[in-house]
């Protein structure tokens, strides 16, 4: 009952993968939450089962949701291309609402579980430009968490935590290389194919091979 438990958004790549690492090392019980949205590919979810093992999750849960209706990403609306240049702005990448969504659901089941501190692998530095990355959303959202909860009007209020907050790329790396992370398991890559290879093209194939290099770390994604 007194176990120091949390719940952590695992989407299969890096960033998510650090994230399980630094949580455990911190000697929290890790329960891991994926999303099967209706993203273009499902080797990214393959990848967050493996990562799950490899860092010893107490939990691995799959939660199935149909972002894809609603469309208006590259990664839920096939008929939008993913860029393979970088592109000014917020990208077409952007997926509307869904740190919005992923952490409201991870809230929920963190009550269940009680579970107080969630975690996330949003970035702020060397990341795509999506507003629901900001700090602000990190801080705004905690606020939501304890408003619209029983445990955080009962005075058991919980932490966001996103501790790559204002890590770059390469330290992000770093860090889990020294926490065993082994980085040939996850998935980045925006348009992988169906064995897990990454295209590397893509904003996301460019930020991770790019924090490779900067971190002097031999690269262990599979290319197409």
């Amino acid at each position: 009952m007194n176990e120091k438990k949390a719940v952590i958004l695992l989407s299969g790549g890096l960033d998510s993968a650090t994230v399980v690492a630094m949580a455990r090392a911190e000697g929290y019980a890790c329960h891991t939450l994926s999303f099967d949205y209706g993203q273009r590919h499902r080797a990214e979810l393959q990848a967050a089962e493996r990562i799950a093992r490899q860092l010893g999750a107490v939990r691995h849960k799959v939660v199935g949701l149909t972002l894809d209706d609603i469309g208006g990403s590259a990664l839920t609306d096939t008929s939008i291309p993913v860029p393979d240049h970088e592109t000014q702005g917020i990208p077409v990448t952007y997926v509307p609402a869904r740190n919005t969504v992923f952490l409201a659901l991870a809230l929920g089941w963190a009550e269940v579980i009680g579970a107080r501190d969630i975690f996330i692998g949003v970035n702020a530095v060397d990341y795509s430009g999506y507003p629901d990355c900001r700090p602000e959303f990190i801080q705004a959202f905690e606020q939501v968490a304890n408003l619209a909860t029983k445990a955080g009007v009962e005075g058991q209020g919980f932490r966001i935590q996103a501790p790559l907050q204002t890590l770059s790329k390469a330290q992000i790396i770093q860090a889990g290389v020294g926490l065993g992370v082994d980085y040939g398991l996850t998935v980045s890559c925006y348009q992988a194919d169906e064995d897990g290879r990454a295209c590397g093209r893509c904003d996301s194939c460019r930020l991770r091979a790019r924090g490779f290099a900067d971190a002097g770390i031999a690269d262990p994604t599979r290319y197409v």
